[in-house]
């Protein structure tokens, strides 16, 4: 079963069950997805679906750290929820470790040296790890990679 129609049941599965918060997050992902292919005239894919989720889910982070500063614990709270709902269909992450890993091949793949080469070595990071790696992760595993 696709991402999309897993989502899709998710959401008729939490319509039976009266979970008004749960169909909530469903929703407007569903709603995200459904922009994305409007303005693209696409029809995604599991690999958009995570990028999409990314997305969400980065905002939802965002609004965590800005409601927490503003001491909304409400607000918090429900930012936290959507985001356990969303974080449910990613794909399991790679660990540190395995990132660092990574880093390493793709940085002799490409023989590249020094921070200068950031840019090109994050690109091909995020081809081969988009939705397999938190990214700000893989930024960090470059970084170290490049300067040592």
């Amino acid at each position: 079963m696709s991402l999309k129609d897993q989502i899709t049941e998710d959401m008729k599965a939490a319509m039976r069950a009266k979970d008004a918060p749960r169909l909530g997050t469903i929703r407007l992902l569903q709603a995200a997805m459904k922009q994305k292919e409007v303005d693209e005239r696409v029809t995604l894919d599991d690999a958009a679906i995570v990028a999409i989720l990314d997305k969400l889910i980065k905002q939802r982070k965002d609004s965590i750290d800005a409601f927490a500063k503003a001491g909304r614990q409400d607000l918090v709270d429900q930012e936290s929820a959507e985001m356990t709902v969303l974080q449910a269909y990613l794909p399991a992450r790679l660990s540190a470790e395995e990132i660092a890993a990574e880093v390493k091949a793709i940085v002799a793949e490409l023989g590249a040296s020094g921070p200068g080469d950031m840019g090109k070595v994050m690109g091909a990071a995020k081809q081969r790890l988009a939705g397999k790696a938190d990214m700000g992760q893989v930024s960090a595993a470059v970084k170290a990679a490049l300067a040592g």
